[in-house]
């Protein structure tokens, strides 16, 4: 989820993965292991994750008493530092059975730590899941992670805020950035009220432009794609114009963003579909909102209004003294439970990419809060159509030198010259 995605940014050098690709032993298994088996699980958030684990762990339960489900709560800042730590030092003994990692920071940990997880396509069936999601824990033909929530982005409308201006929630579907802009000058002129809300120095509308094209900040053989991405430079250009016609609102933190979103200050928020549980928390406003597609990059070809922003998968550490039975878990719980994504869903938000659950009776069922839509039904169909890209070892440090450029292209600097400037930075930082 984005509270904790973009706050840690960490270098993971290659020599550390190399030495302890060397040194790692080889996990046994002990599926025939008698007695009472403890798996230790590592994620955050007690209103979320950790609140999704423990209630996998009482499904599974019912079959395998035997089976303790150890969660740990560990900050994802945390996670993230403890698992370098301790693999780097070669001392993967400190290390849990399970992890939850952030989807973007995925690939850089197997490429870092190539030995550190276990594949999990051979017992787990992942065709089932958002192809998407999926991909993020490819490598090198096996894949090394089973998704969890959701990071489909939408469109939250404040319908009562664009009928006002004279429009409908329908006229924000299937859209392009730009016929959002246009539409984001009637609501800005008829209403005083901004189109939309960002935090300042965060990418994230660039991101959420960049993945619906299909297309990242790496070329395919990992290098830098900054300076030259003409597909960057048009998500730019729409971004820093939004911002300069007082269309979109830039705040200085999360918080000034969530309460943008929530006390009226903008008439939509773009972001991941985890934002449904942020939106419906104020309780008064019932029935304003309703939940439409993403807007689309104008002439570029493969684009489609759908896109990703935030989301997490389960992981497998090679270090299990049982791994078979952590394999079980998942695959009897995330990839292969209706009852839990039933029981996950109405009280944390928690929507996954599993495909069964969409058939599910919560996921199928309107939601009051947006005027009775089936959001969630909705949402599942969004994540089917996302492009997957390759978010790469560096993807924080791209973020970042972008960020960086957007803010001075939005004080006067020119486009080309500051993503110029982010090339060369991500490459200094990459060691090029």
């Amino acid at each position: 989820m984005k509270r904790n995605m973009i706050k840690s940014v960490v270098m993971i050098t290659l020599a550390a993965g190399l030495l302890f690709s060397s040194c790692q032993k080889k996990s046994g298994k002990a599926a025939s292991k008698k007695g009472p088996v403890t798996l230790t699980v590592w994620c955050w958030d007690p209103t979320f994750n950790i609140y999704a684990m423990n209630e996998a762990a009482k499904i599974y339960n019912r079959t395998n008493p035997d089976v303790k489900i150890n969660v740990v709560e560990t900050p994802w800042e945390n996670l993230q530092q403890k698992l370098i730590t301790s693999l780097s030092a070669n001392q993967a003994d400190t290390l849990p059975d399970i992890i939850l990692c952030q989807d973007n920071a995925i690939q850089k940990n197997l490429m870092n730590y190539p030995k550190a997880f276990l594949p999990v396509d051979d017992k787990i069936d992942l065709s089932q899941f958002a192809k998407y999601k999926v991909g993020y824990g490819e490598m090198n033909g096996k894949k090394y992670s089973i998704p969890f929530d959701n990071g489909a982005t939408c469109t939250f409308i404040r319908k009562d805020i664009v009928e006002k201006a004279g429009l409908k929630v329908e006229d924000f579907n299937n859209i392009t950035w730009d016929r959002f802009y246009e539409l984001g000058k009637i609501v800005k002129a008829k209403t005083g009220v901004a189109m939309v809300s960002y935090v300042g120095n965060d990418p994230d509308c660039v991101m959420i432009m960049l993945q619906s094209a299909g297309t990242w900040m790496f070329k395919e053989d990992g290098k830098p794609f900054i300076a030259d991405n003409d597909v960057l430079k048009k998500a730019v250009t729409v971004y820093s114009k939004m911002i300069k016609d007082g269309i979109c609102l830039t705040v200085p933190d999360w918080n000034a963003y969530v309460a943008s979103v929530n006390n009226g200050t903008v008439a939509s928020a773009i972001n991941g579909c985890w934002m449904v549980g942020i939106i419906s928390s104020v309780k008064d406003q019932a029935g304003a909102w309703s939940v439409v597609n993403t807007p689309k990059l104008s002439d570029v070809q493969g684009a489609v209004n759908y896109s990703s922003q935030g989301g997490s998968s389960w992981m497998v550490m090679a270090n299990s003294k049982n791994p078979d039975v952590a394999m079980d878990f998942l695959n009897k719980t995330f990839a292969g439970s209706k009852e839990l994504y039933d029981t996950i869903l109405p009280s944390s938000g928690a929507i996954g990419t599993w495909g069964p659950a969409a058939s599910s009776d919560a996921y199928s069922k309107p939601n009051a809060f947006f005027g009775n839509q089936k959001i969630y039904e909705d949402i599942i169909e969004y994540s089917k159509h996302i492009p997957q890209v390759k978010y790469g070892v560096f993807n924080y440090e791209a973020r970042g030198a972008v960020g960086v450029a957007v803010s001075k292209i939005i004080q006067g600097t020119s486009i080309d010259t500051a993503l110029q400037e982010a090339q060369k930075n991500l490459e200094f930082q990459m060691g090029y």
